[in-house]
């Protein structure tokens, strides 16, 4: 499997107008999202990157929404995502839309999305998919240079396989937009969503305990003197 690190990539646009049909992805990706604001809670909701912050949040609970960047004039911060200037298990939500596709590193970019997430936070993603036509159009040489072709894309499973090693629950997943340049409400793309241009995840940062709890421990430990015992007595009566 081809490494996701990349010495050099294209410049990530500035907003979705800058990608051809931008708009239609912007809609449809507003349209995934939708019905999952008002099932997430927190404090603290973090915008990453130019396309993040254009998506629209405004029927989220969580009230203390902020975006940052390495650059720009739109965003509350400036900050490298590879290094968020934010303690550990500090954000509540992180949204990181098309943010894998333009990252030079995108395993060093989920652990720092996984270090400032408190436990049970939420991660959402979304990322061009290879297997459309917009993976299709990559081996297209004459159009390698043009947006969003030279972006990185990652198919849905190897994304979950990251998720998974940092022990993310995945509560939903999804491809959309079959034809970029339709409407995202088009009979082709709400039905046949297998080969989408792009996809998105949403999961939470699941913590599990390294050690028993001392009470379980404990019942352990009886369970295991009641069996000794019976098996003494056992012992004395044969």
């Amino acid at each position: 499997m081809k490494s996701a690190r990349i010495a050099q990539l294209s410049k990530m646009p500035d907003s979705w107008e800058d990608i051809p049909w931008g708009k239609y992805y912007r809609i449809a990706l507003n349209q995934q999202l939708q019905p999952w604001w008002p099932k997430i809670f927190g404090f603290h909701l973090l915008k990453i990157g130019q396309l993040s912050l254009q998506i629209d949040t405004q029927s989220s609970l969580i009230t203390h929404q902020f975006s940052m960047n390495i650059t720009g004039n739109n965003f509350q911060l400036l900050g490298a995502p590879n290094e968020m200037p934010f303690e550990d298990k500090s954000i509540d939500a992180c949204l990181l839309i098309q943010q894998l596709s333009y990252s030079t590193n995108p395993h060093w970019l989920l652990r720092e999305a996984d270090r400032i997430l408190v436990d049970d936070g939420w991660l959402i993603l979304s990322n061009f998919n290879p297997f459309s036509l917009l993976g299709i159009g990559k081996c297209i040489p004459f159009l390698r240079k043009r947006q969003p072709f030279p972006s990185h894309m990652f198919s849905i499973w190897r994304q979950l396989d990251w998720l998974s090693l940092l022990n993310y629950e995945v509560l939903h997943q999804q491809s959309f937009q079959i034809i970029p340049w339709i409407s995202p409400d088009h009979f082709i793309n709400r039905n046949l969503q297998f080969a989408g241009c792009i996809n998105v995840i949403i999961a939470r940062k699941r913590t599990l305990p390294l050690t028993p709890t001392p009470i379980k421990l404990m019942r352990t430990r009886m369970k295991i003197g009641n069996t000794v015992g019976v098996a003494k007595c056992w012992r004395k009566r044969h």
